[in-house]
């Protein structure tokens, strides 16, 4: 996460979120970004789709992505509440999101597809 306000604000309802700034990693290249998600079991949430999930195809398994517009603090703290209030429904989020990438729209619609595409079942959507 790029802000340290969403961060902070989803913490307190019970999320386990971590801004990049609050570890070290502002300015640090996406593949160590990747490598810190992936080490650390944490889903990796951007704005940076493209970049992000051809580095996230490459991993055999990973931990997942969610991939949010470029938006204002507020509307990206309701987006990412919104997604994981849908992931919810299904079960644990975090489980659910292994190898798997979950894009939304700036209108909150969204998308979960599998990635790499041959390694995790499908969830069906709504």
């Amino acid at each position: 996460m790029r802000s340290p306000r969403v961060a902070e604000t989803l913490n307190a309802e019970g999320h386990v979120v971590i801004a990049l700034r609050d570890v070290g990693g502002l300015g640090e290249p996406d593949y160590k970004i990747l490598r810190r998600c992936v080490d650390g079991d944490f889903v990796l949430v951007t704005q940076d789709a493209r970049d992000f999930r051809r580095l996230i195809a490459r991993e055999e398994v990973h931990p997942g992505l969610i991939i949010l517009p470029n938006l204002d603090r507020q509307r990206t703290q309701t987006l990412l509440r919104q997604a994981i209030d849908h992931l919810d429904r299904y079960g644990d989020p975090v489980d659910l999101m292994v190898n798997r990438v979950l894009e939304m729209t700036a209108v909150g619609s969204l998308r979960l597809d599998d990635l790499p595409t041959d390694t995790a079942p499908g969830l069906a959507e709504p």
